[in-house]
């Protein structure tokens, strides 16, 4: 899986602290060999992000994404579960 990164995921992963931007990589890396890799907890949603999809990254920390095509991801948002679902 090819993935993309839009401009508001790249500020908003610039705020995080160190320990959970290692995190997002390690789960990136985890999403790019298998999207579907039970530990990312890939699941849709719906609000207020339509047609996106959700990754875990920690029990409170979460990345989102639409798919492009088959082949590309484009990830969205980074952030904790609060802000992301005000």
């Amino acid at each position: 899986m090819n993935v993309v990164f839009h401009k508001n995921f790249q500020k908003m992963f610039k705020k995080l602290p160190t320990k959970i931007k290692e995190k997002v990589g390690e789960r990136i890396e985890l999403f790019v060999n298998d999207p579907l890799d039970s530990q990312l907890r890939n699941h849709s949603i719906s609000v207020p992000y339509r047609d996106s999809r959700s990754i875990d990254i920690t029990g409170d920390y979460r990345a989102i994404y639409k798919l492009v095509d088959k082949e590309t991801a484009l990830f969205t948002h980074v952030g904790t579960h609060s802000q992301l679902y005000r």
